[in-house]
């Protein structure tokens, strides 16, 4: 059946060629089982036993699978140094945040808690941090501003004909819709999650990912813009262009004392945190410059009365205690639908990237369809107590990371610590400059537009991401945050598509002592072996590039399939007519003798050798070709040499009709065809 040698580093194999038949029967193919029938299946998924039980409990809710062989002796105290840590990092994030969402900074507290609880029980990622975080925000912010504008709320005062705005009834129908918003995209995700949906995530691919988080980032600074400067500019919903001109356009109405505060939290925050870069190895706890900035900046502004001397905004007054649950209004959904699909969509591919980073790091397995199914009934149980929509955050998952954090038990702490904050500690934060969570807005997005080095990476290694990247930015920015990930994605697959119809096809040579096989255009060693010719494609073969394959395959190989047909019928018919005419001499003159000698005399060979690679095997493909024909007028000699017809064909992914005309043509011009590699169900 074969020979292998192995000698003076060469190796040899040599053995029949097997058709599908063949390879059944050396390889003894087993019988494929069959599928019960549906009600099968469903009186099995509905019976119920003890191990079945078990296995769905803690697939369900995965903190009873780690939280009986909890160790406090090994975990607790990296725990809960960790929660400490991330706790601290929620208070300033959440009030910031809030901001970006359109809430009042109270509801980011709320955000940063709730979440939080249901994500330890039912998530299976031990180092993400959920919680707020500044690209969901402003999508939910996008929602709310849209619905919610400061015109509907403005009226005039009779007194002296001034605008007034009713801040209280504004802020009240924005959490409204903010938490309608997200529990319609939890229960998204629930459902996405449930019906095993967690691959959607895979046509988020990473270039378009890192390119909508650099736009978001965008419209995020330009948001904070307001209050940077203490200006009060009109809302746009379009290109940014608007929105800065709009800004520049308020520039002369500045307020000194607000912009002052902003540059002196800017400027601290700045160096402290890149101190924190530069000795994170010898800290034993990174600076919680945030926190830091936030109580001196309040306390400045309660003994110098910012507010009313130089008119510098404020939090205002955060009440003290929970939020009691209730219905989100669902006569908004209709409305929302297409932002929390969004959101929905977008909260997931962060959360499960950053979730599989750390798993794989750490050594775990992160669940996707469970990640899907713990994100949305946090989103939606949040909803009900008036929380806007969650995700994992970079920056505090590194925190959890870095300070020792091993289980979700850092996030029951940091938790805790926002509590205490919102029953005791949040009235004292009234005087808090809006400015300064701003600045926490700014700098926290310096992770974010460093993916701005991406654009000379991607440059070098890939240039179809480099143009999802560009494309997914430049929607993101110019479009709305919901319309830029739709116009994104649709890119994307539409690269995917050119990309399996504009392949790469390349002739391979040997290089000579070797058994490598390279493209001959690309390596001056690779040579041709003479009556071989390599013909390889980078993509799979399927309907849409069927043509175009069999076009490069011509134009590579050198075969013009057509003019050797047209040449083959005109042959076929001149020797027709030249047998009748002979038929005709003989019984006209039977005396007269006509030598015709019919010769097996093969003069030139060809073989056209052709490698097609899928995603999931390779497809090899062989051409024998003996064509001979030698022409003679007819009262002299006639030599006509014609192979047998033998023709094996394997094929995957093409049409019927493009299988039987690619077959058929060839087989017309006798090339035998031979696609090796194949897998079983692929064999015609």
């Amino acid at each position: 059946m074969g020979v292998e040698e192995q000698r003076a580093g060469k190796f040899y194999v040599e053995r029949d060629v097997l058709d599908e038949l063949c390879l059944d029967q050396v390889a003894r193919r087993r019988t494929p089982s069959t599928t019960p029938p549906l009600k099968e299946r469903v009186k099995d998924s509905l019976r119920c036993s003890m191990p079945k039980l078990k296995r769905s409990v803690l697939s369900t809710l995965p903190v009873l699978s780690w939280l009986p062989r909890y160790s406090v002796r090994d975990n607790g105290l990296g725990d809960l140094i960790s929660g400490i840590s991330v706790g601290i990092m929620h208070l300033p994030q959440g009030m910031a945040y809030a901001l970006l969402a359109s809430v009042p900074p109270v509801f980011g507290l709320y955000t940063s808690f709730y979440p939080v609880l249901v994500y330890c029980i039912l998530g299976t990622s031990r180092h993400i941090s959920i919680g707020t975080f500044a690209v969901i925000s402003i999508m939910i912010g996008s929602v709310t501003e849209r619905l919610a504008p400061d015109s509907d709320f403005t009226f005039l005062n009779g007194t002296n004909g001034t605008a007034v705005l009713d801040v209280t009834a504004r802020d009240a129908y924005r959490v409204q819709i903010a938490a309608s918003t997200t529990v319609l995209s939890g229960l998204f995700q629930v459902l996405l999650g449930m019906v095993r949906f967690g691959f959607v995530v895979t046509y988020l691919s990473e270039p378009l990912v890192r390119g909508y988080t650099t736009g978001a980032a965008t419209h995020v600074v330009i948001s904070q813009l307001k209050y940077i400067f203490g200006i009060h500019p009109a809302r746009f919903s379009g290109p940014l262009s608007q929105i800065l001109i709009d800004i520049c356009r308020h520039l002369p109405e500045t307020n000194i004392g607000t912009l002052v505060v902003s540059l002196v939290a800017l400027v601290v925050l700045i160096v402290v945190k890149e101190l924190n870069s530069c000795y994170e190895k010898k800290l034993p706890l990174p600076i919680p410059i945030e926190l830091i900035v936030i109580v001196a900046a309040t306390l400045i502004s309660y003994y110098g009365n910012l507010n009313s001397q130089y008119d510098v905004a404020v939090v205002g007054e955060i009440p003290r205690g929970l939020k009691s649950p209730c219905l989100p209004d669902v006569s908004l959904w209709g409305t929302v639908v297409g932002d929390a699909f969004a959101v929905a969509i977008v909260g997931y591919a962060i959360n499960i990237s950053l979730g599989k980073t750390f798993g794989l790091k750490h050594g775990y397995k992160v669940d996707s369809n469970q990640e899907l199914v713990a994100l949305g009934l946090s989103n939606t149980v949040g909803g009900f107590f008036q929380c806007y929509s969650v995700t994992s955050s970079m920056s505090r998952s590194l925190i959890q990371e870095s300070t020792g954090g091993r289980t979700q038990v850092a996030g029951v702490v940091s938790s805790v610590i926002v509590l205490i904050t919102v029953l005791q500690l949040g009235t004292l934060f009234g005087e808090l400059p809006k400015a300064v969570l701003s600045c926490i807005v700014f700098v926290n997005l310096k992770g974010m537009f460093k993916q701005y080095l991406d654009i000379p990476a991607l440059w070098k290694s890939n240039t179809v991401d480099l143009l999802v990247w560009l494309v997914t930015l430049v929607c993101t920015i110019l479009l709305n945050l919901d319309l830029g990930l739709a116009a994104s994605i649709a890119f994307s697959l539409l690269t995917v598509i050119f990309r399996t119809q504009l392949p790469r096809y390349s002739i391979l040579g040997q290089v000579p002592g070797t058994e490598l096989y390279l493209d001959t255009d690309t390596y001056e060693e690779a040579k041709e072996i003479p009556g071989i010719t390599i013909f390889r494609s980078s993509t799979t073969v399927y309907y849409t590039n069927a043509e175009l394959y069999l076009d490069a395959l011509q134009k590579k190989s050198g075969i013009d399939v057509g003019k050797l047909l047209t040449r083959k019928k005109k042959r076929d018919a001149k020797k027709k007519r030249k047998d009748k005419k002979e038929k005709k001499a003989k019984k006209e003159a039977k005396k007269q003798v006509l030598h015709i000698t019919y010769t097996y005399s093969p003069i030139h060979t060809h073989h056209i050798y052709i490698q097609s690679y899928t995603h999931t095997s390779h497809i090899h493909t062989v051409l024998y070709t003996h064509i001979t024909y030698t022409y003679s007028p007819i009262h002299t000699h006639i030599t006509y040499t014609y192979s047998p017809i033998h023709t094996h064909i394997t094929y995957t992914y093409s049409p019927i009709h493009t299988r039987i005309t690619y077959t058929y043509n060839y087989r017309e011009i006798d090339i035998d065809i031979y696609l090796a590699g194949c897998q079983g169900e692929c064999l015609c």
